[in-house]
Formats: C-alpha cells, structure tokens, sequence
C-alpha cells in the first residue's frame, strides 16, 4: 500500500517526469503527465514515442523504474491513448 494520497504524490511524480523527459526528447519523444488515482500515475507519450515499438518498455524500464527509485516501489505507469484523457476509468 503507497503510504501517500494522489494529491500529495502530484508533485514529486511531476518532477520525476521532468526529469525523464530530456531523455525521451533525445529520439524525438515527449511525455506528458496527466493524473494519479489510486497510485497509479498516467501519463501520454508525444512524438515519436507515438506508436513506437519500444513505448511499453520505456514506460516500464524508464518512467515508472524513476518513479520507484525516487517515489515509491509500488507506483505503476499507465499510458492514456490519444482521447482518452477523460476516460482513464478504462484503463
């Protein structure tokens, strides 16, 4: 169990996406952040992490390993397709 509500884990799981963003920057990628609800953090990659076959293992291997290391080890990320950012009950 995270020892923390969303509302406190906003801003540090913000950071913590700030901090990962350069790199994805570097192969021509974005991430944005969109909420946390009940530990899990979404979020939606941009650019040319759109559709790219490594997609899943940057969120598992890069985000969301960052945001255990600095967060929390039970935080999961999850990745909101393009229009689906009001329904993240789906997920």
């Amino acid at each position: 169990m995270i020892p923390f509500s969303d509302e406190e884990l906003m801003e540090p799981v913000k950071n913590v996406i700030d901090k990962v963003r350069p790199s994805l920057a570097l192969d021509g990628g974005d991430i944005d952040f969109i909420t946390v609800k009940d530990g899990k953090v979404y979020v939606q990659l941009k650019g040319a992490c759109v559709g790219c076959g490594s997609s899943g293992t940057t969120l598992k291997y890069g985000v969301e390993r960052q945001l255990r290391m600095d967060i929390h080890p039970e935080l999961t990320v999850v990745n909101v397709p393009f229009g689906m950012e009001n329904d993240i009950d789906k997920f």
